[in-house]
């Protein structure tokens, strides 16, 4: 069958699984796919270790000022957790964007690097969290199949982990093989990072100390700093206020919080900065923001378009 059959069979499928917009959960863990009817502005998200599969449609992603484009026949990677602007540039009703996402976990890819004896070295050079590549039918196969269980989920629970497990092991195997074999090569530098990223999420209000963290991934404070950059493409302060605005978002949306509160939450010890901040990033002051987008999210009566789920699927979409 040809990569052109393949994609428009895989895009039924998917728009089947996704039949309204926004991020669909599904019987596979670690699978789901999203759906978005029309183009997006440059929507702040953070993007956790995964793989994404354009099957329709056409999406850019910035990091900081570099622009990674991708559309079907090619694919997202991302290897540790990243500040992202995302945004669907291709995208209608009668031909919305579809996307497949796939968790990426890195022990198993750790697994597989230890079992394949000619698997790729890591690379010299410490890679960007991040890259775009072509699709090859292998991996454009086991996608396709991993896809196809939804529609029998009786065999899920035994065939899942497998293509699952398959899939980690095309990207080992594929382009960008380097760049997956330094995350899965333990104390890799990107191991080492994506350490320290996972140590900065856990607890975010808390005061960044930059000798802490090197100290953590054994590296000196220059090194840190030098290898944080190359994997992120911005410093550990940027970092973390990026994931700081961000979630502040987050809960301002979902649990109707005040932006003093807020702010302190997230580790911010003065009101007034974070909201030069947060209007810095996302265009309007906490409140203003956050009613706008509420505002949108409430459409004027039931017969109009899911407005709602339009706008929650360009807040939350991540693929």
């Amino acid at each position: 069958m040809e990569n052109k059959d393949v994609l428009g069979e895989l895009a039924a499928m998917v728009a089947r699984h996704a039949a309204v917009d926004g991020m669909h959960d599904t019987a596979v863990k670690g699978l789901q796919c999203l759906r978005m009817s029309d183009p997006s502005a440059p929507i702040p998200a953070v993007y956790n270790p995964s793989l994404c599969v354009v099957v329709q449609g056409c999406k850019q992603v910035l990091l900081e000022d570099e622009v990674y484009h991708y559309r079907p026949t090619h694919y997202l990677a991302v290897s540790v957790d990243l500040p992202v602007l995302g945004q669907v540039v291709q995208a209608s009703p009668a031909e919305p964007y579809l996307c497949v996402k796939i968790e990426i976990d890195p022990r198993a890819l750790t697994d597989l690097l230890a079992q394949v004896g000619d698997a790729p070295a890591p690379s010299a050079v410490t890679p960007r969290g991040l890259f775009v590549g072509r699709m090859d039918d292998a991996l454009l196969d086991a996608v396709m199949r991993l896809v196809r269980l939804l529609d029998t989920p009786t065999d899920v629970p035994v065939l899942a982990p497998m293509i699952v497990r398959e899939i980690h092991y095309r990207l080992l195997r594929g382009e960008h093989g380097n760049a997956v074999a330094e995350l899965a090569a333990a104390g890799s530098n990107m191991q080492r990072i994506a350490e320290a990223i996972r140590a900065m999420k856990s607890d975010l209000a808390r005061q960044l100390r930059i000798g802490e963290l090197a100290a953590m991934t054994h590296m000196s404070p220059s090194s840190f700093h030098h290898h944080f950059k190359a994997v992120t493409a911005m410093s550990p302060l940027q970092y973390q206020k990026r994931l700081r605005l961000t979630q502040a978002r987050q809960i301002l949306l979902s649990e109707n919080a005040d932006a003093t509160s807020t702010a302190y939450r997230v580790g911010y010890e003065s009101p007034s900065q974070f909201s030069r901040e947060y209007a810095r990033m996302f265009g309007a002051p906490p409140i203003r923001d956050v009613a706008k987008l509420r505002n949108i999210m409430a459409p004027a009566n039931a017969e109009e378009p899911l407005a709602a789920a339009r706008l929650a699927a360009a807040v939350e979409a991540v693929g």
